[in-house]
């Protein structure tokens, strides 16, 4: 018998259903959410056949459409009589970002052992790297030693370690591999990951992130959190709460005895397009005037021009930690202004913490060091018709 990874097709969901059965008492995916995964975007669902010798085709190939199959990917004239499906790795693409995350990998008993799992791994970090991915990672349990012993064998490094990760409750451990190697190691700042606490505080987690990181003595909380954002607030937006003003937060940090400076590419009332009530307009221009007075007033340096990728990399290697305002339509489709904290750099990516693990992220890890390649960095940085492009640069006071 030979294995052929290639992949995963809906005739294979009685096959992966029954193998999940068999090889997970807990945390299983279930049949609908196979189906989904066959069928969805950004990812990639491998699996491992057992076909007969004779008339197959090599261990380990992986076939897709370019090998010039039909659409899912295997060639007709070659197809196996038998097929038996002996293991699957489903990998996630994060939308928006260099990322992707092995989900899920599942070996048959009586296969562990034979190198199934190390040929869909490695497969499958072919496919992540042909997605344009630059990081894969992956949760593990604590007490799985054989995986363990596998991730390390293929080049993945620690990263931290998930409490009470699974159903049983046991803890994972966090796992990484940058699959795309490049000359310069990632250069990084010690900012610890916070998640906002409501759908309208991404600036105030991301200045409290930003704080910590430049000094120890600043402590984060909840109370603090919603403090930032009554200092920073815009009032209204399109919809809900106002979200931050990079002026509003500058002066935040201002009061908490950091030095500050920032970028802004508009010299008009910011967020005012999204807001359609008049009286509403005037108050968000009303709070802008006031933020940008204050501003004046404590001798606040505000950059009317885009800040570049250059300065951004040049303030972090100085010691500041800047704040960006981005897109988030890359990642969820939404076209909202989003607050994130630049963690780290290097040649080819800007690195994020993202205070918002929203629905598709599947941990909270996910959102710490996110690569932004450089090419997508400029497209992400910029929101709204008039393509506003702010930073805020904190220092240490």
């Amino acid at each position: 018998m030979s294995i052929l990874i290639r992949p995963a097709r809906l005739t294979d969901l009685d096959q992966l259903v029954l193998l999940e059965k068999t090889c997970f008492n807990t945390d299983q995916l279930s049949r609908r959410s196979f189906k989904h995964w066959i069928t969805a975007e950004h990812r990639a669902l491998l699996v491992a056949e057992q076909v007969n010798e004779t008339g197959s085709l090599p261990v380990a190939t992986l076939l897709t459409s370019k090998d010039g199959g039909n659409a899912d990917g295997c060639r007709e004239q070659s197809r196996p009589p038998s097929l038996a499906v002996v293991g699957y790795v489903l990998i996630i693409y994060h939308p928006g970002t260099r990322l992707a995350r092995v989900y899920s990998l599942a070996v048959a008993p009586e296969q562990r052992g034979s190198g199934v799992a190390k040929l869909l791994m490695s497969a499958g970090e072919q496919a992540a790297n042909d997605a344009g991915r630059l990081y894969l990672r992956l949760e593990v349990s604590v007490d799985n030693t054989a995986a363990i012993k596998l991730y390390q064998s293929l080049g993945y490094q620690k990263f931290g370690i998930y409490r009470d990760y699974y159903e049983d409750h046991k803890d994972a451990v966090r796992y990484q591999k940058r699959i795309r190697r490049y000359r310069d190691t990632l250069q990084h700042r010690s900012v610890h990951w916070l998640r906002q606490t409501t759908p309208f505080t991404c600036g105030p987690a991301s200045l409290m992130m930003a704080m910590h990181g430049l000094n120890r003595a600043y402590q984060p909380s909840q109370e603090e959190e919603i403090n930032l954002w009554r200092e920073a607030t815009t009032i209204f937006m399109t919809s809900g709460h106002g979200g931050c003003h990079p002026i509003g937060l500058a002066l935040a940090a201002k009061r908490r005895q950091f030095a500050v400076e920032v970028w802004v590419n508009q010299t008009g009332t910011l967020f005012i397009d999204g807001v359609r009530n008049e009286e509403k307009k005037r108050v968000v221009e009303l709070v802008d005037n006031c933020f940008k007075r204050e501003a004046q007033e404590q001798n606040i340096t505000i950059h009317y021009a885009n800040i570049s990728q250059s300065d951004l990399i040049g303030a972090f290697k100085s010691g500041a930690i800047p704040l960006i305002l981005i897109s988030t339509f890359r990642m969820d489709r939404k076209k909202a202004p989003h607050w994130v904290v630049m963690s780290g750099f290097d040649d080819d990516c800007l690195y994020m913490h993202d205070p918002d693990p929203e629905e598709g992220r599947q941990s909270e890890l996910d959102c710490q060091f996110i690569p932004i390649a450089c090419e997508d960095f400029d497209r992400m940085s910029s929101f709204g018709k008039n393509r506003l492009r702010t930073a805020v640069i904190i220092w240490p006071g």
